[in-house]
């Protein structure tokens, strides 16, 4: 294939799967600029990577190991920096963008709750929530189906308990 129809193959990936790069970005990063930036992070690693897409796997598999890791990296750079940058103001820097969460107030408690998760367990909640399979989860978070199965056990009963203060308060 000449490099035409792999630009446009790739753009056609892309273009069905986009909705994969903005849930994994929406879940890394409050901030909308900081957003644009990993979106287009993770769209030239998946350029980068794309001659060596492995056909064993979807796509959506491939596209989501690909803006995890590249979420999870950025996300650490972007802490490190900020921490540096404003160690007082950091956390009132982050303002969350209206436009882009749901408007069911459960929902709304739900994101905000996956958003204080830890990078791993946020990216395995991600994914769990989109109905990927324990095998597809641990391909692409690079785990063991077992060990998989035990953080989504405990991240569920974290939530669990979490709601329940709510509704206690």
């Amino acid at each position: 294939m000449d490099a035409k129809g792999i630009t446009r193959m790739f753009e056609a990936v892309i273009d069905s799967h986009k909705g994969i790069v903005y849930k994994v970005a929406n879940a890394y990063c409050k901030d909308v600029e900081d957003r644009k930036d990993l979106v287009q992070e993770i769209l030239v690693q998946l350029w980068r990577s794309f001659s060596r897409y492995d056909d064993r796997y979807q796509y959506s598999t491939w596209i989501y190991r690909i803006a995890l890791n590249v979420a999870i990296s950025f996300y650490r750079k972007e802490s490190r920096r900020r921490e540096m940058a404003h160690p007082l103001t950091a956390g009132l820097l982050n303002f969350a963008d209206d436009a882009s969460f749901e408007t069911d107030p459960n929902l709304l408690v739900l994101q905000q709750f996956i958003m204080d998760l830890r990078e791993l367990d946020k990216a395995i909640m991600l994914l769990y929530l989109e109905e990927k399979s324990y095998k597809e989860i641990a391909y692409i978070m690079g785990i063991t189906e077992t060990n998989v199965a035990t953080k989504i056990g405990r991240i569920k009963a974290a939530l669990i308990t979490r709601f329940e203060n709510i509704k206690n308060q």
